[in-house]
């Protein structure tokens, strides 16, 4: 990848400032990627992006305006600037806009954390991985047809330089590998999938482990039934587990606490989750994928419980719903190199219980183990929630059968107080969970 200028961001600042703002902050973003598709062995898509974007924030008086583009020619630079201070002399008043004060600033020197890999693979490299990963799918019992094997290399820089004195930049890598497969008997088929990304390439599974996995989970799906309404304990898999969580991080958005839509909008410093659930965000984890070295708004970011031991115990704040809501900045800021800054996690982890996935089935005795999960509808001012799903229904503690086409539900709050974490937490992503047991649940069938 090549390298941006150095001063190209802290330039558009200065000509921001000259040309009438009275504050303003600049991102660059570089992106490369590389993918390839094979097909029953053969090369189906390759696949090459290439991008560099230009974000500029201005400031004048309570007034802001974003404006973003690609060109970063002098020209197209100039005119960035012009259009971000029109535009911002136009908006209304914000009383709560501006810059993260320069007491709460990412002191340099930012950590060094280890998300970037020079490893640069070559398209052979990557297909390969891609053929190899298909290839051990198809190998596998019962397998009858291939959505493809997959892998991918990306590169990425971010700079952001604001008037409030701050300058940083990170660079990270991002390493795929998948593979989708179709299982048959009779005339049933259902499809599997699997894949892991990393941010160094020595890190990534072997393709043939992704394969086998794809195989295994498409050919377990075969003989799906429909099953009759009813209430029963509902086991979340692990990897999808984390789906119950994306609701909780809108919920404790300092945004959406501040505009009163959030059914946690009460419950700051209450218990919201049973006593055996913490829930960390930490920006800082090595080769994290979802770690940086400091907020969207160059704000310090640090390692947090948001729940701990079911407390709820903070707000996911940016600069503006901190002053709004009258709270200290968390290191919360997120963004794209498009947009003003939203809030949003770094890398989220439920901590572990001490049961595995037999131990809740076990517990549970008789319900439904959740491996797949589509539609999901939120209330976000009463936590009433649904989704589509398929799995297994259990009984005894084993499985019995994989089913399909239903829909669970229940209100959010009730769920989280009765969460149950399992032991099988693996760390697949951004955002990991174990396994998670609740004790009753609202199932919609035929």
């Amino acid at each position: 990848m090549a390298c941006m200028s150095s001063e190209l961001s802290a330039d558009l600042v200065a000509d921001a400032l000259r040309a009438g703002a009275d504050a303003a902050e600049a991102v660059e973003a570089e992106h490369q990627a590389l993918s390839i598709t094979v097909r029953h062995g053969a090369l189906e898509e390759v696949e090459r992006e290439e991008s560099r974007d230009l974000s500029l924030r201005v400031f004048v008086g309570r007034r802001h305006a974003t404006v973003s583009g690609s060109d970063v020619s002098r020209e197209g630079r100039a005119r960035l600037v012009e259009r971000a201070v029109a535009m911002a002399r136009l908006a209304p008043e914000d009383p709560w806009s501006g810059l993260v004060e320069a007491e709460a600033l990412a002191s340099g020197p930012h950590p060094d954390l280890n998300l970037f890999d020079p490893v640069d693979p070559d398209p052979e490299v990557l297909e390969s991985l891609a053929r190899r990963a298909e290839a051990a799918a198809l190998d596998m019992p019962r397998i009858a047809n291939s959505d493809g094997g997959s892998a991918s290399a990306s590169r990425s820089a971010w700079r952001l330089a604001a008037s409030n004195g701050f300058f940083g930049e990170h660079r990270a890598t991002g390493y795929h590998v998948g593979a989708s497969v179709i299982a048959a008997e009779g005339e049933g088929m259902e499809s599997g999938y699997d894949g892991l990304s990393r941010r160094w390439f020595a890190d990534l599974p072997t393709p043939e482990q992704v394969g086998r996995e794809a195989a295994r989970r498409a050919a377990s799906r075969l003989g799906a039934r429909k099953i009759a309404s009813t209430t029963a304990p509902v086991i979340f898999e692990n990897r999808i587990a984390t789906s119950l969580l994306g609701p909780l991080i809108g919920a404790i958005s300092g945004p959406s606490v501040a505009r009163g839509v959030s059914f946690l909008k009460d419950r700051l410093g209450q218990q919201v989750f049973a006593p055996a659930v913490t829930i960390l965000d930490d920006p800082h984890v090595s080769k994290g994928l979802g770690s940086s070295p400091f907020d969207d708004e160059g704000a310090a970011n640090r390692r947090t419980a948001l729940v701990d031991k079911g407390v709820l115990t903070t707000w996911l704040q940016n600069a503006a719903s901190a002053r709004q809501l009258g709270m200290a900045l968390t290191g919360h800021a997120s963004r794209s190199s498009a947009g003003p800054a939203g809030v949003g996690v770094s890398n989220l982890t439920l901590e572990a219980g001490d049961r595995d996935l037999a131990g809740l089935m076990a517990d549970a005795g008789t319900g439904l183990l959740v491996t797949s999960m589509f539609g999901p509808s939120l209330n976000p001012n009463t936590g009433d929630w649904s989704v589509g799903c398929s799995g297994f229904w259990f009984e005894d503690g084993a499985v019995a059968f994989p089913v399909s086409e239903i829909t669970v539900a229940g209100a959010l709050p009730e769920i989280y107080a009765r969460l149950v974490p399992g032991a099988d937490l693996e760390m697949r992503g951004a955002a990991n969970s174990p396994s998670l047991l609740v004790d009753a649940l609202s199932i919609a069938g035929k």
